[in-house]
């Protein structure tokens, strides 16, 4: 499954399915074929996205000391951080936010 994220005040974005699922728990939303990101949930979604982005590289941090430093860390399955993936959806938030649109998915 694909989710394209559409709202008229910007351009589409597109996740894949782990990707898209993993964001919207983040932001507290039930990932499912269809749903809507109302404006007053748009600034708590991206504090929530900045927290988990924040956690996310803490816990890198620890294991790299913990492993005695970056190139010791095992390479994780997914190179691509979480801050990589969540930094569109993220500006997305705040555009949406600004021009007070919703964010639709799955219609």
């Amino acid at each position: 499954m694909i989710y394209k994220f559409k709202s008229r005040a910007t351009g589409d974005l597109i996740m894949l399915e782990p990707d898209g699922r993993r964001v919207l728990e983040i932001i507290g939303k039930t990932p499912g074929p269809q749903g809507i990101i109302v404006v007053e949930q748009m600034l708590p979604a991206v504090a929530a996205l900045n927290a988990a982005i924040a956690k996310a590289e803490a816990d890198f941090k620890a294991a790299a000391e913990a492993a005695g430093g970056v190139d010791n860390v095992p390479t994780p399955r997914d190179a691509v951080t979480l801050r990589q993936r969540a930094v569109p959806f993220i500006e997305m938030l705040k555009e949406c936010a600004k021009a007070e649109r919703e964010i639709v998915w799955g219609v």
